[in-house]
């Protein structure tokens, strides 16, 4: 058993592998490793302990090329489907963004429209149970005019809701 220090190209060129073959069985085989002063790594190895067999090249059936130019040819015709398909799916999403845009400008426009029409509405009351108040109390002439004036404040609000 003797025990030699040689680099990857080496142990290939020994074993009739390549170097990166080489340095695959040597980590594999978990063999003690350092560096050379020219910093090329070594390989301690007891060739004798090794039975590596080399596997020979693997080849391709001729017929395997054309086969895989068809494979990426449908792989490529994929593509451009797939890529059509994602332009139409795009085209819906901006329209639905569009409209859901549209969806909320009025669902503001509504919200700020019912908020008015609770403040009217809120304004009209009070001025109604003052007047009913004023009426129990009075029962003189002061209600006529407040009446007039409720009656002028619901015609306003009438028009404001006409336009908007």
């Amino acid at each position: 058993m003797s025990v030699e220090i040689l680099t990857y190209g080496a142990l290939g060129a020994r074993l009739n592998i390549s170097p990166e073959a080489a340095r695959s069985l040597a980590k594999r085989l978990r063999l003690p490793r350092s560096l050379s002063e020219d910093g090329k790594a070594l390989v301690s190895v007891d060739l004798a302990a090794i039975r590596h067999t080399p596997q020979p090249p693997r080849r391709r059936p001729p017929g395997d090329a054309t086969m895989l130019a068809a494979k990426i040819a449908a792989l490529q015709a994929e593509i451009a489907r797939l890529e059509t398909s994602a332009a139409g799916h795009r085209e819906d999403f901006e329209r639905e963004r569009e409209r859901a845009d549209s969806l909320v400008a009025e669902l503001l426009r509504a919200t700020a429209e019912s908020a008015a029409a609770r403040e009217t509405t809120a304004r009209l009351e009070g001025e109604v149970a003052a007047l009913r108040t004023a009426v129990s109390i009075d029962g003189g002439g002061q209600p006529e005019r407040r009446l007039g004036r409720l009656a002028a404040s619901l015609v306003d609000a009438d028009r404001k809701a006409a336009r908007g």
